[in-house]
């Protein structure tokens, strides 16, 4: 077993979970001149940042706005190739949840409802959209359905993460014990797991972004008491296009939803670790563009 595939093991029982506060390091990769800087503020007066592109058609910036959402303490640069390429064709906004990135670190939020009226307040602001949420973040994205309805939203893909569609995920494997008795270990063996294949310069820096969020906030996120059954119930009664795009680990999950809610769109890159999307980024930026087309 290699290294890599040795730590995904260790981090296995966080991905299905879902998936602290020094000044903010320079990026260890400069960013593209067309890439902007915004910032949002939620209802509950907290500074939200966000890396948005537009496409150099303005008739196709108005058109449509893909918003892309991580997962559990991630910036929203893991989606620099997503950026890059969806970029280039529609508007594409990629959000740091509070906490994380750089956004505002506040003392309360750490919750689903909290970060998913995030999402849809922010979703609310860009007109027609297109929600990408991966890991922990498509939990909260179908938070923010359950408490605020579709409207606005022109499709949802939910990226890698257990949607409460049976088989019941593996028990986790003592990781939110070993984030308790060795933070900074824990979440650089999680990164190097599942982002194993970028230089170690990006890695250590998405380590020390993830280690803005305070410890508690980080383990309340993995914390949420609604059961499994609660996601499943959203998902299958999302009333726009919904897309479901997984590793291995999910399949059966997918297979399960597709059976109760047959228009839903499902892949699963066989291929891949947790962040489908990094490993495979030319097949993933493919199907989604391909799908975006596709929602008219």
């Amino acid at each position: 077993m290699s290294p890599r595939d040795a730590a995904r093991r260790r981090v296995l029982g966080a991905a299905s979970l879902l998936a602290l506060c020094p000044p903010l390091p320079a990026v260890a990769q400069p960013e593209p001149d067309d890439w902007n800087h915004r910032t949002f503020v939620t209802s509950d007066g907290v500074h939200l940042h966000a890396i948005e592109r537009f496409p150099r058609s303005a008739v196709a910036s108005r058109a449509l706005t893909v918003l892309l959402v991580p997962g559990w303490c991630m910036p929203a640069t893991v989606w620099r190739g997503q950026i890059e390429a969806l970029g280039a064709r529609w508007r594409t906004i990629a959000l740091d949840p509070r906490g994380q990135g750089e956004s505002e670190v506040p003392a309360q939020g750490y919750d689903a409802d909290r970060r998913g009226d995030d999402i849809a307040e922010m979703r609310n602001s860009l007109g027609r959209t297109v929600v990408v949420a991966w890991s922990l973040a498509a939990l909260e994205a179908l938070q923010a359905v359950s408490r605020h309805g579709s409207d606005g939203i022109a499709g949802l893909v939910l990226v890698d993460s257990s949607v409460g569609e049976p088989p019941v995920p593996p028990p986790s494997t003592g990781f939110l014990q070993s984030l308790r008795s060795d933070r900074e270990r824990t979440v650089n063996d999680f990164v190097h797991a599942v982002f194993g294949g970028q230089p170690e310069d990006e890695l250590q820096e998405i380590v020390r972004l993830a280690l803005r969020m305070p410890l508690e906030a980080s383990v309340s996120l993995l914390s949420d008491p609604r059961p499994r059954e609660h996601w499943r119930e959203i998902a299958r009664g999302f009333d726009r296009p919904l897309a479901y795009l997984v590793s291995e680990q999910f399949r059966a999950q997918g297979e399960s939803l597709v059976a109760a809610r047959p228009q839903t769109t499902f892949e699963v890159f066989e291929h891949s670790g947790h962040a489908i999307f990094s490993d495979e980024p030319e097949r993933f930026n493919r199907l989604l563009a391909s799908w975006i087309e596709n929602l008219g």
